[in-house]
């Protein structure tokens, strides 16, 4: 019922307002696991998926009409001017319905005090920043001040490669199922606010720095993340709609073609960000 309360249609006007939907649905995913699931000696050690995996649910109608109206105005414009500004709109709602999905996540996780409901982000942040002890994960953690140019290289290459990665999967899932990709965008806002609830160290005034710190080079790349979707769902839909034989279905993957270039493109530019801009910032 709650997911029916909130009509797409009237976000059109006002990507801004999923910010709040986004704190809205993240709250309620986290209060729901930890009313539920916190007693249940089995489903209490899988908390931090079920929290997604509440927060995919109660998101995927918003996610498949957006989709499918997009590739509706998709058949109706051309180059690349003209896809960006049919779809600037979609992108920007889905940017800060993350931002509402990280900022509520780092609330609750510092209010409520229960590292379980984000057991499987906190493990994947330590396995990524210090394989091994929380604490010690939780204390060494910091941007690389001092690295040359050729480590830095090594590590640009690093990140473009894993966000890469990162973006045909999220194509392929949206391919395989329009919505599906939010899937991954929801675990990947869980685990960064882990990280700004680590950074922030229990204090709710550290938060708006802690989103500062992540959000500097993780907006552009995120938004790549949500155009890979966009044009996967967007694809899958076409396909669907026009079949493999009609001159619309070439227009369609022409812009789907644009849209992977426009991510690829946000992709490289947040990479070289992360590497050399965000470690200046936050030295």
């Amino acid at each position: 019922m709650i997911e029916s309360m909130f009509n797409p249609r009237r976000l059109e006007k006002g990507p801004w307002k999923m910010l709040f939907i986004g704190i809205l649905y993240a709250s309620l995913s986290l209060i729901l696991v930890k009313w539920f699931f916190a007693g249940d000696v089995v489903l209490s050690q899988y908390s931090g998926m079920i929290v997604v995996t509440f927060c995919v649910m109660l998101t995927l109608p918003f996610m498949y009409f957006v989709i499918t109206e997009e590739e509706a105005e998709d058949e109706e414009v051309f180059g690349f001017f003209g896809v960006w500004r049919i779809h600037k709109d979609a992108i920007y709602s889905f940017l800060w319905l993350f931002l509402g999905f990280i900022i509520a996540f780092s609330f609750w996780y510092i209010v409520l005090q229960d590292s379980n409901l984000f057991n499987a982000q906190i493990e994947t942040f330590c396995r990524i920043n210090s394989p091994g002890d929380l604490d010690k994960c939780v204390d060494s953690y910091s941007f690389n001040k001092a690295t040359g140019a050729a480590v830095k290289e090594i590590r640009l290459l690093s990140i473009i490669e894993n966000n890469v990665y990162v973006m045909i999967f999220t194509l392929i899932l949206s391919l395989i199922f329009g919505a599906g990709a939010i899937f991954v965008l929801a675990w990947n806002a869980s685990v960064i606010a882990a990280a700004i609830s680590i950074f922030a160290q229990n204090s709710i005034a550290d938060i708006p720095l802690g989103v500062l710190r992540y959000m500097v080079h993780g907006f552009p790349e995120v938004a790549a993340y949500f155009i890979a979707a966009l044009a996967g769902g967007i694809f899958g839909v076409g396909v669907v709609r026009n079949g493999f034989k009609s001159d619309r279905f070439v227009h369609v993957v022409e812009n789907t073609v644009v849209l992977l270039f426009i991510a690829l493109a946000i992709l490289i530019a947040a990479a070289i960000m992360e590497v050399y801009f965000t470690p200046l910032i936050f030295s």
